[in-house]
């Protein structure tokens, strides 16, 4: 009998309409997939009946690893790793459908992850159709004026459009999670503004996102010297609070901190 360990923040889905769900997002026939936590692989076997080229699971929890291994044989190719310390780009020469049941105490830290580190000329994904907290989920997809709208939902409408696909509760769960989730759909955009360094953005929201309920001057002329250039150019108004500015604001600043820096 295989339990869930809370210290790797395990939650198996068990609800089969949910799964259901999940699996009919996108055609994966023939295409690579990559599923991280599997967990007793529920999912995972609702995958294989839609006859993937090729499916790829990462399981850091040794016991499960094995579990798998056993009860999927050659079906899959079985990462027993951290996903945090693992190279996507590395594990296939194809773009993966990636399908995660993500750790709720590394969600974030995940997604931040791929983000900040995929290369524009090496993209390893078409597709994420991730699971979140749906509070965390909620910061991923917040726009700006709003109180939840802050460095993730950034960071994720970067380079991505995001959609809610589902609000799940605890009970599709076990254990039951104490509050709901919410699963989003994540594909490429075809227009996003190249940045040189992806962390200068990270640096710029953690900047500006370190005193939120306080007017951007402060952080503006921490970054800036107090350019006024750049500020006519982007029309930013420094009485503002950092939730008023845009996603576009904030890519925008991004490039003007690049090339002062260049």
């Amino acid at each position: 009998m295989i339990k869930a360990k809370k210290s790797l923040g395990q939650n198996f889905l068990i609800d089969k309409n949910i799964v259901n769900k999940i699996i009919e997002i996108v055609d994966i026939k023939n295409k690579t997939i990559l599923e991280v936590g599997p967990g007793t692989g529920f999912l995972t076997t609702s995958i294989l009946k839609k006859k993937p080229k090729k499916l790829y699971v990462v399981e850091k929890d040794y016991e499960l690893a094995l579990f798998l291994k056993k009860e999927f044989q050659e079906k899959i190719t079985i990462i027993n790793k951290d996903i945090l310390k693992i190279n996507e780009s590395l594990l296939s020469q194809e773009r993966f459908i990636v399908f995660g049941n993500l750790p709720y105490n590394i969600s974030t830290e995940i997604l931040c992850k791929w983000i900040l580190n995929l290369k524009d000329n090496k993209i390893w994904f078409d597709n994420l159709i991730l699971m979140f907290q749906k509070e965390v989920a909620d910061r991923i997809i917040s726009k700006y004026n709003s109180q939840k709208y802050g460095r993730l939902s950034i960071l994720a409408n970067w380079k991505l459009d995001i959609r809610k696909i589902i609000d799940i509760k605890p009970s599709c769960f076990s254990p039951k999670p104490k509050v709901d989730s919410s699963l989003l759909f994540f594909s490429l955009k075809k227009d996003y503004l190249r940045l040189k360094n992806p962390y200068n953005l990270e640096k710029i929201t953690r900047v500006f996102f370190n005193h939120r309920r306080k007017m951007i001057k402060k952080p503006y002329n921490q970054l800036f010297l107090g350019n006024n250039e750049i500020l006519s150019k982007l029309n930013i108004d420094l009485n503002l609070r950092p939730q008023n500015l845009n996603f576009e604001t904030y890519y925008k600043l991004t490039d003007e901190y690049e090339k002062l820096r260049s």
